[in-house]
């Protein structure tokens, strides 16, 4: 978007290795399949900020000449919708990067057992291949904040380093525990554990909550520090989302933000939250039309190993955004 290395193919990243610096130009150079990760990832979280914000006034379009300038100028809008090591940790389990694989086990002590029946007695132990979370953490550390830091005295570059670590943070912060159980004739006299990341559902609901909770910040007079703006306002922790602009309010089409404006979009008519065609709609009012879909009905399996379905057509009352 913009030139921006985030959201553009691996190949288009490292063909101009020569707008790029420091850690991004090295990557692109001796690692590019990590590059190749980092777009997949981002083409993952632009999708998952698609259906967060699918009922906003901004519902996070990918359309390049837009979505950049949403993210690039501090606004609420745009506050660390991308976590940054997802793609990167689940290929290392995989053995799609040669770089990593299953999380380092050995030091770590068992888990302890939960409580329940059956657990008495059973040994714990560490194994199966746990998601290398570190990994990913680390070299989306490298690619992403790379840029960032060199303006590192700029608001703007504080607030993109700070929220890229929440982004990391909503997914290592989270790691959940699996365990198989082993013994003959399936007695759990042995259970193997190991840490698997997050579903990716889960990291979006939570920085959708951090979102609607996030902190208006400005710069300090040392041009290092980020000062929450308003009284009694606790510093945000890592964790929180920041920004330094409030927000347009999208209601209409503006290149200068980068808004696309909300006529024509979808809207409810009977809801009172934010898909609601009042406010969606910015108070124009909508109107209502029936359109004629086709979907697949009457499906049925047939042996083996084929599912044949008919198309009807399905008539639909939508409202739009006048």
């Amino acid at each position: 978007a913009v030139g921006s290395p985030l959201v553009m193919d691996p190949n288009s990243i490292c063909r101009k290795t020569k707008r790029l610096a420091g850690k991004q130009a090295e990557l692109c150079q001796l690692e590019p399949e990590i590059v190749q990760e980092v777009a997949k990832g981002t083409k993952l979280g632009v999708r998952e900020c698609q259906y967060q914000f699918r009922f906003r006034r901004w519902n996070c379009t990918s359309h390049s000449k837009y979505f950049g300038k949403i993210l690039q100028q501090g606004l609420q809008a745009g506050s660390g919708v991308v976590p940054g090591c997802q793609g990167q940790t689940r290929c290392c389990g995989v053995g799609e990067l040669r770089q990593c694989g299953c999380e380092l086990t050995r030091s770590r002590a068992p888990p302890l057992p939960t409580a329940g029946p059956g657990t008495e007695g059973t040994a714990w132990e560490w194994g199966g291949c746990g998601d290398d979370v570190q990994f990913g953490y680390e070299k989306s550390q490298q690619f992403m904040d790379a840029k960032s830091k060199k303006g590192k005295n700029d608001i703007r570059a504080l607030i993109d380093l700070h929220n890229n670590e929440a982004g990391r943070l909503a997914v290592r912060s989270y790691m959940r525990t699996e365990c198989k159980c082993h013994g003959l004739s399936g007695s759990s006299t042995l259970r193997t554990c190991w840490r698997k990341m997050p579903h990716f559902r889960e990291v979006g609901d939570r920085l959708l909550e951090r979102f609607n909770g996030a902190f208006k910040v400005m710069g300090g007079n040392d041009g290092k520090t980020l000062i929450p703006v308003g009284d009694n306002i606790k510093p945000p922790d890592k964790q929180d989302l920041i920004y330094s602009a409030d927000s347009p309010d999208f209601c209409s089409a503006n290149r200068k933000t980068g808004s696309l404006g909300t006529r024509g979009r979808v809207c409810n008519s009977t809801a009172m939250d934010t898909s609601g065609c009042d406010l969606l709609c910015c108070g124009r009012g909508h109107r209502d039309e029936t359109v004629v879909l086709e979907e697949n009905c009457l499906c049925r399996f047939h042996w083996c190993c084929v599912v044949q379905c008919r198309k009807c057509s399905v008539r639909q009352e939508l409202s739009l955004c006048v």
